[in-house]
C-alpha cells in the first residue's frame, strides 16, 4: 500500500489546540453501522460484563529543555528514553548539531556531555562539576523541563497542559507524548466501568518522541517504526487469559495499549484467539513480561488480543492511521473520518474520540 492511501483533508480549524472544559466531555463517534454520535460517558454502554479494559499507565515527563553549546549557540533538547539516573537519549535542535565529546548547557543549571549520536537520537550524559553532583535527572526535567506539546498544537506548555496532558491514572514517568485516549477518562467515570462489572487493568508503554515522525517513503512496507518500552504484568495477562475464556473482550484505550498487547502476542505466540496461544500466554503469568517493540500495524495484521479499541482522530499519513486501518477496516475508517469532519469532530491530541470494533482477518476472509 502507499502512503498516499491513507491521507485525507482535514480543516486547521478542526485541531484541537486546548482540551474541552471539562474531563470527559469530548464527543465519542461510534464507528457501528449507521455511525452515531455520543459524548464520551456513552462508553458505559458500549462495555459489558466481563470485558477488561486495559488502560496505559506511562506519565509524560517535561522531556522539551532549553539549553546552549558550550560555545553560546543555542540548543532544544527534545528527551528520548532515559537510560539510567544521569544517562538518557534525546533529539537535539540546533543550528549546528553538537559533536560527540562536546558539553551542552541545560536550563542554565545542569551540563551533559554528548556521548554519541545514532541516526536523529543523541546519547548525553548529566556531568558533575567540581565532584559536587548537579541536581538528579528527573529533577533537572520537573524543575526546569516543558511539557513535550505535540507539534500541531501551536502554544506553549502551561499550567493547564501540566494536568489536562496526563491521564488521571498516570503514574509510570517515561513517556514524552501522552496516551490521549486516556485523557478523557474521569476518576468517577472509571468507577461506573468497574460497577458495571469490567475489570478495569493496567499496562506501561512509554511513548516515544518518534510517534510525531512522519512516514517518509511512499511504500509503507518499507518504513521503520521507532522503539518505545513497554511493560504487562502477570496479573494482568491472567485477566486477559480469563476474559477469552470467558467470552469477555478485551478493550484497548489508545493505540498505546493495543500496541503493547499485540507486541506481547506477536513476539511469544500468545495468540488468545487461539486455544494453543491461551495455553502458551499460562507461561507468562508468573512474571509477566517486558520488552521493546518496533511493531508496524498495517492493513493485513492479525490481531491476537484486542478485540475493540478506544482512540482518538489521527493525523493523516501516520502511522496511527494505518493501525486503525488495519484494526476496523480501511473503508470504515474513512467514512468515519469523512463524517467527523463532516459533524465538526475535534481532531487529534486534544480532540474526540472513537469507539472500535475490530474485523477479524480468518484464512483471507473478512468477519466481523
Amino acid at each position: 500500500m502507499k502512503l498516499s492511501d491513507f491521507d485525507f483533508e482535514l480543516p486547521q480549524e478542526l485541531i484541537a489546540q486546548h482540551p474541552p472544559a471539562a474531563r470527559g466531555q469530548s464527543r465519542l463517534l461510534v464507528c457501528n453501522d449507521p455511525i452515531e454520535d455520543h459524548r464520551f460517558p456513552h462508553i458505559l454502554n458500549l462495555l459489558k460484563p466481563n470485558d477488561v479494559l486495559v488502560v496505559n499507565d506511562t506519565r509524560v515527563l517535561k522531556a522539551r529543555l532549553a539549553g546552549q553549546k558550550e560555545s553560546g549557540g543555542k540548543i532544544e533538547v527534545m528527551l528520548e528514553r532515559i537510560l539510567d539516573d544521569r544517562k538518557f537519549t534525546a533529539m537535539i535542535r540546533a543550528s549546528k548539531s553538537p559533536k560527540p565529546g562536546t558539553n551542552v548547557i541545560l536550563a542554565g543549571v545542569a551540563k551533559a556531555r554528548v556521548l554519541a549520536k545514532h541516526d536523529m537520537m543523541y546519547e548525553l550524559e548529566l556531568l558533575q562539576e567540581d565532584q559536587t553532583p548537579c541536581c538528579s535527572l528527573h529533577e533537572l526535567l520537573e524543575q526546569h523541563g516543558q511539557l513535550p506539546l505535540p507539534p500541531y498544537i501551536e502554544h506553549a506548555a502551561g499550567q493547564e497542559d501540566d494536568e489536562r496532558y496526563q491521564t488521571v491514572f498516570a503514574k509510570e514517568p517515561g513517556a514524552v507524548a501522552a496516551p490521549t485516549a486516556g485523557l478523557h477518562f474521569t476518576d468517577d467515570l472509571l468507577s461506573q466501568v468497574q460497577a458495571s462489572g469490567v475489570k478495569l487493568l493496567n499496562l506501561t508503554l512509554h511513548v516515544g518522541a518518534g510517534t510525531f515522525l512522519p512516514v517518509k517513503t511512499d511504500d509503507i512496507s518499507q518504513h521503520v517504526m521507532h522503539s518505545e518500552r513497554y511493560s504487562l504484568s502477570g496479573g494482568l495477562i491472567q485477566s486477559l487469559i480469563e476474559a477469552k475464556r470467558s467470552g469477555g473482550r478485551i478493550v484497548a484505550v489508545g493505540t498505546t495499549s493495543l500496541r503493547a498487547l499485540e507486541a506481547w502476542a506477536s513476539e511469544t505466540g500468545c495468540d488468545l484467539n487461539t486455544p494453543l496461544g491461551l495455553n502458551r500466554a499460562e507461561d507468562f503469568v508468573q512474571n509477566g513480561h517486558s520488552g521493546d517493540t518496533q511493531i508496524f500495524i498495517k492493513p493485513g495484521f492479525v490481531f491476537k488480543v484486542v478485540d475493540c479499541l478506544i482512540t482518538n482522530f489521527h493525523l493523516p499519513k501516520s502511522t496511527l492511521l494505518m493501525l486503525v486501518s488495519a484494526f476496523a477496516g480501511k473503508d470504515r475508517i474513512f467514512e468515519a473520518y469523512k463524517h467527523a469532519v463532516a459533524q465538526n469532530y475535534r481532531f487529534f491530541s486534544y480532540g474526540d474520540a472513537m469507539w472500535l470494533e475490530q474485523i477479524r482477518i480468518q484464512h483471507g476472509e473478512l468477519t466481523h
